[in-house]
């Protein structure tokens, strides 16, 4: 080459999943469905439409983008805050899709098809970032928060020639179905502010979706041994309120907390409190986003985005946490005011959605288990070779009279 770097054809370059299939095999979160990408890679010339590529190596990895930026709401925050951050880390392995054979620079190919199995991460194998059980795919409004997934095909031609070609991925989480049992199990909580009263709630479930009921039971009782000061106690009002509650570099040295009301509801109660305690049971709805337009038609959804009916959900990640929590709240006269937070779990489909999804989840628990994750069964690869007679059919073409023109079967 006479010391000369060697220019190569590029590629065009994308992948493709199953027949009538997405990406996304198996149910990320549940281990016993082996979540996994499936797909091929497909390597065709670039320039003109028959002129060879050189291909060195191809290699496919499954990237995850995470951005913070508290202050993007506010727009003269958004100038003056804390810039952008942005963290970006490997899921799982990088798997190597061709090299060529040793001792030869470049294999000169009309068409590759490489096909390829990412497995997802699902939390046995310590707690490496890459081998943690990924956070679902997830865009704050004003992009306060991201979480972004794409595949990321590398391809190299020759010793110097290496280029990157990134497909959006979108990814959810299923281990926070309301219909699990472990979401199904009452939880109760009693807190006192002045030991003169005690408020304590029960809950019948901790796991809902958009457009699940929320039933509390609650009940504020006097302290026996203060009895005297507490049947002075008026009950005012008793507010249930969801708060989400975002926690931005939650591993860092310093997190920050914002907290936002979902939804309130207030009960007007005005009794005073008598030896038996009052007790009544409050309810809301958690609130849900329509996905549909005036006209009544669903718009396609941004690339690496899945289309949710909440505006966010339970979910942790490196840089940062959303949790919620929904808040009770007595307002009393003669004592003071009593606060109980108790967690929730906000799932991003409501009941029937979950319902739903626990057959498909079960099928594909017994479709994994035939599945050896070290060895997974593969289609062959299809790799046309230029100096390959009749390599140009595979592009739809054909040579007649030393001119290429359309094949026609």
């Amino acid at each position: 080459m006479n010391g000369l770097i060697a220019s190569y054809a590029p590629a065009t370059v994308r992948i493709s999943g199953p027949s009538n299939s997405s990406f996304l095999v198996g149910y990320p979160g549940i281990s016993a469905t082996l979540p996994r990408i499936v797909g091929k890679v497909e390597i065709r010339p670039s320039a003109g439409f028959s002129v060879p590529v050189s291909v060195s190596m191809v290699r496919i990895c499954l990237q995850r983008r995470e951005t913070i930026h508290p202050a993007a709401e506010n727009m003269a925050k958004r100038h003056l805050g804390t810039p952008r951050r942005e963290t970006v880390d490997l899921v799982g392995k990088e798997v190597l899709l061709f090299r060529c054979v040793s001792g030869k620079e470049a294999e000169s190919v009309i068409a590759m098809d490489l096909p390829f199995q990412i497995f997802i991460p699902y939390g046995r194998g310590g707690e490496e970032i890459n081998r943690r059980i990924p956070p679902a795919s997830l865009q704050l409004p004003s992009r306060i928060a991201e979480t972004y997934y794409e595949l990321v095909v590398t391809v190299q031609q020759g010793q110097s020639t290496q280029n990157r070609y990134t497909f959006p991925i979108p990814i959810q989480r299923y281990d926070t179905l309301s219909t699990f049992g472990m979401y199904n199990r009452p939880e109760s909580k009693v807190v006192t502010a002045d030991s003169i009263v005690t408020l304590g709630i029960s809950l019948p479930k901790w796991s809902y979706g958009p457009l699940d009921p929320i039933t509390v039971f609650i009940k504020l009782a006097p302290n026996p041994d203060m009895m005297s000061k507490a049947k002075k106690v008026t009950i005012n009002k008793i507010t249930l309120a969801i708060e989400e509650e975002i926690t931005f570099n939650p591993e860092g040295d310093e997190p920050t907390k914002k907290i936002n009301k979902i939804a309130k509801h207030t009960q007007p109660v005005g009794v005073k409190l008598t030896e038996t305690g009052y007790v009544t049971n409050l309810g809301l709805v958690f609130p849900a986003r329509d996905l549909r337009d005036p006209d009544g038609i669903i718009k396609r959804g941004k690339p690496g985005f899945p289309m949710y009916e909440v505006t966010s959900f339970t979910t942790s990640s490196t840089l940062y946490k959303i949790e919620f929590f929904l808040s009770i709240k007595a307002h009393m006269n003669s004592a003071r005011d009593i606060t109980l937070r108790q967690p929730i779990v906000i799932c991003p489909m409501d009941q029937q959605a979950c319902r739903d999804e626990m057959d498909a989840i079960e099928q594909a628990a017994k479709d994994a288990s035939k599945v050896d994750p070290n060895n997974p069964m593969l289609p062959d690869r299809v790799i046309v070779r230029s100096n390959e007679r009749d390599a140009i059919r595979h592009l739809g073409l054909c040579e007649v009279g030393g001119v290429k023109k359309i094949l026609i079967e």
